[in-house]
């Protein structure tokens, strides 16, 4: 079975895992934007707001303070930091669940038209977990193809960063944030760079012109990624300095950077109409500090820090620089440089902890860079030690994030953050104890296995 079928099929497996539900601030605010732009016409996020918080008024206690109680100083909507990214994405999936559900309707299905009900949640979710598993396809053909490993390899990395890390999470059990989407967007964005890149000088601009547009998507989905453009306009520069073709490199970023430009005119447009200005809530600026006081301690902390919630990522950012160190290449440095420049702006962020968040999921969107650091990893692991050992080493990163999820959902664990060594110790105590019972309820009645968690 090639890589890419193998995927697929974990993909098919995984999928009665996602989860059709819509829980949490972010999530609020990314779907809001569908209801309020089909239906309303607008943007005023009054409604939908309202339509969750009345579901669920004491876990969005906090949401109601601050979305529904709240204003913009200079326009008096309803605040919404989400960019508009992920709507556009899941807009088509949107539109097919209202068909879908007029359809329905005509047949007799006492089922809302409202954006609001299941099909609607269902098609957003269903769509994210896509997303996600297309950009891990493109991850996987990226490594195939630019990094030269072998099909193995680079499907045994992949499947790793999937079922080892907060992807897995993110793609069924929250799909409604930003997340896949964001690895979607930053997926292509690398993949495009890579193809553009080998073709060299038979390269033409409206190559790098879909560079361009990739990473404007990235910055429609979450505004922190448009720092991974950095990667292709760094090579460009590197490239002149190198060929002395620095009329071709202009031509080239400039592609890049107009269609960027032009791709975030939604965004833009957005700002304008919540924010009464062309950039974000000052609410949401005023909230970093750009020389990342946090660098550090996104990444080491024990109770927040990346590596602390996925230590595969470790392996990762160690075969990154041991991919640097050998092959010594721009593509390994410049992937490094995009990944240090996500650590930064993460660690730049007064929430920089992701408090109630399962893992350190701003840095989702960096998985192409990881991969690139594993699979060099795994390539010289399976030399020296063999396939069986290294496939082995690595399923226990997946099972020690699957456990983790089930604590995490229980609640055996403190949400807010990492407790050791107590998290470590209900890994073997308490979680094999509830598998059983947790799968079922899962697939029969998720709603009581929340209401069973201690």
């Amino acid at each position: 079975m090639s890589g890419r079928r193998s995927l697929a099929a974990v993909f098919v497996l995984t999928l009665p895992l996602v989860t059709p539900k819509i829980r949490g601030a972010d999530e609020i605010e990314y779907f809001s934007y569908l209801p309020s732009l089909v239906f309303d016409h607008d943007l005023d996020f009054a409604d939908e707001y309202r339509y969750f918080h009345q579901r669920d008024p004491d876990g969005l206690a906090g949401f109601k303070a601050t979305f529904l109680d709240r204003r913009e100083p200079a326009t008096g909507r309803h605040l919404n930091f989400g960019p508009i990214g992920s709507a556009l994405l899941w807009s088509p999936f949107y539109l097919l669940a209202h068909a879908a559900t007029l359809f329905a309707r005509a047949l007799g299905a006492e089922v809302a038209a409202d954006g609001m009900s299941w099909p609607y949640l269902a098609a957003v979710c269903g769509a994210s977990a896509l997303y996600g598993f297309l950009g891990l396809l493109l991850v996987h053909h990226a490594l195939v193809r630019h990094g030269g490993f072998s099909d193995g390899v680079a499907t045994l990395s992949v499947l790793a960063l999937w079922l080892g890390t907060p992807v897995l999470y993110y793609m069924t059990l929250a799909p409604a944030f930003a997340h896949t989407s964001s690895l979607f967007a930053v997926a292509l964005l690398v993949w495009l760079w890579l193809r553009a890149r080998a073709l060299g000088d038979a390269g033409r601009v409206r190559d790098w012109a879909l560079v361009g547009l990739a990473g404007g998507w990235c910055a429609l989905v979450r505004e922190q990624d448009v720092l991974f453009l950095a990667i292709p306009v760094l090579w460009l520069a590197s490239d002149a300095a190198r060929s002395r073709a620095w009329g071709r490199a202009l031509a080239r970023a400039g592609a890049v950077g107009a269609v960027a430009l032009v791709t975030l005119v939604p965004q833009l447009l957005t700002y304008r109409a919540l924010t009464g200005r062309f950039g974000p809530s000052r609410l949401v600026t005023r909230k970093i500090t750009y020389w990342s006081p946090h660098f550090l301690e996104v990444l080491f902390d024990p109770g927040h820090g990346l590596y602390a919630w996925a230590p595969l990522l470790l392996l990762a950012t160690a075969g990154l620089v041991l991919a640097l160190w050998q092959r010594r290449d721009v593509v390994t440095a410049l992937l490094a440089v995009g990944l240090l420049l996500q650590v930064w702006i993460n660690g730049a962020l007064e929430s920089w902890t992701q408090a109630g968040a399962f893992g350190s999921r701003r840095f989702v969107a960096a998985t192409p860079l990881f991969a690139w650091g594993l699979a060099a990893l795994v390539a010289g692991a399976r030399k020296h030690l063999g396939r069986v050992p290294v496939a082995a080493a690595l399923a226990l990163f997946a099972w020690w994030n699957v456990s983790l999820m089930v604590q995490f959902g229980l609640k055996l664990m403190d949400r807010q953050r990492l407790e050791w060594p107590k998290v470590a110790v209900n890994q073997f105590t308490e979680v094999p104890s509830r598998l059983g019972r947790v799968a079922v309820l899962f697939f029969t009645d998720r709603e009581r296995l929340v209401r069973e968690a201690p």
